[in-house]
């Protein structure tokens, strides 16, 4: 019985230490996330490079090498956020994360009307008022309904060798990300 609970005791003290050194690193990991990343590198609506500046590390790390990316943080609470970029390259996809990095929507070039990117993330009461009369212009668009409040749109783009990547780095630049009033 003594040894019994001798080995409860251990165990307990062992977890609470545990318990204790994952407390103590919390701050350290989270403020490693992308959201927070790209808020130390740019602003709401502000289309960001993925890359990394010469001699620095990149705002998020790229799995893919053949892939160049963009990331542009929004908030629904302040409007719909409209994403454009033309279509110019051979391959891009977009993908649309909650703050917490969930990814909850992605499309691709195949998607979209004449292959340029053309989408408006809203909130569902968003997408009700937009129902009622849609705006002008906006019939190839993509609706993406997202119940959150703020999120990530991340454009990637495939440079298939290097004669492709002034075409890409162009695209991307030329990429937007706005509030959108209706």
């Amino acid at each position: 019985m003594r040894r019994l609970l001798h080995a409860l005791l251990l165990g307990l003290v062992g977890a609470g230490i545990v318990h204790i050194a994952v407390l103590l690193m919390v701050p350290e990991f989270s403020e490693r996330d992308a959201w927070s990343r790209l808020a130390m590198a740019s602003d709401l609506y502000r289309v960001t490079p993925l890359v990394p500046e010469p001699g620095g590390a990149p705002v998020v790390k790229s799995v893919d090498p053949l892939f160049q990316a963009v990331a542009c943080r929004f908030d629904l609470e302040d409007g719909p956020v409209q994403v454009t970029a033309p279509a110019n390259v051979p391959f891009w996809s977009v993908s649309v994360y909650d703050r917490n990095g969930h990814n909850f929507y992605s499309f691709n070039d195949r998607s979209a009307a004449n292959g340029a990117l053309d989408a408006i993330v809203l909130t569902p009461a968003q997408m009700i008022e937009v129902r009622k009369e849609l705006p002008e212009g906006l019939e190839g668009s993509v609706f993406v309904e997202a119940d959150i409040g703020e999120g990530i749109v991340v454009i990637r783009g495939f440079v298939p060798d290097q004669s492709w990547k002034p075409a890409v780095e162009r695209f991307l630049r030329q990429s937007a990300c706005k509030l959108r009033q209706f």
